[in-house]
């Protein structure tokens, strides 16, 4: 399949799939209130339409020119996308805990060890502020990789991507509110 292709393919699934309408309207991470909740984890939860959503990734990524090695985000919202993203491009994949882990080893990022000389493109399930994507890439700066790139399912507002792109990372939505004929979520304030 072509990169349109399989962009058109993962938005149906999504649009099927991973939009729920609720009659009452439900708090989000951001903690925004909304009648529609974008569920990317149970969206996804038959191996074939994930596989089609992580191949969809990896082609925008080098439809786009972006050459990574590694492939993560903040648990849980990334982590099937990272080891799916993963397995499709053979690249490496990672988790960064929301905290470091509080006993053992201590790390804050897990599975590939990220440091100098990586180049990491963060992935998120769906972004409505960007707040997780946006802590996730401070603990990978802070591990010493580069963060080149960052890709979503879904972003429900447009807010993230000038945050990013002003940072010089590129921002690939697989499909955003528009494209799901969703109301977009206000920045947060």
């Amino acid at each position: 399949m072509t990169v349109d292709e399989l962009v058109a393919k993962t938005q149906q699934i999504l649009a099927e799939k991973a939009v729920l309408r609720f009659d009452e309207p439900i708090q989000l991470a951001s903690g925004q209130l909304s009648e529609f909740f974008v569920d990317g984890k149970a969206g996804l939860s038959e191996a074939a339409d994930l596989r089609v959503a992580c191949e969809t990734i990896h082609a925008l990524l080098v439809d786009a020119g972006i050459e990574y090695d590694s492939i993560g985000g903040l648990t849980l919202g990334a982590d099937h996308l990272a080891v799916g993203t993963a397995l499709a491009g053979d690249k490496r994949w990672f988790f960064v805990r929301k905290e470091p882990k509080g006993r053992g080893t201590g790390k804050q990022i897990e599975g590939a060890a990220l440091g100098p000389g990586n180049l990491v493109v963060v992935v998120e399930d769906v972004v409505s502020t960007g707040s997780s994507m946006f802590k996730a890439i401070e603990v990978i700066e802070a591990a010493g990789a580069t963060v080149v790139a960052a890709c979503t399912l879904i972003d429900r507002g447009g807010h993230a991507g000038p945050v990013l792109e002003a940072k010089g990372i590129r921002y690939l939505p697989v499909a955003t509110h528009v494209d799901l004929d969703l109301p977009p979520v206000a920045a947060s304030t």
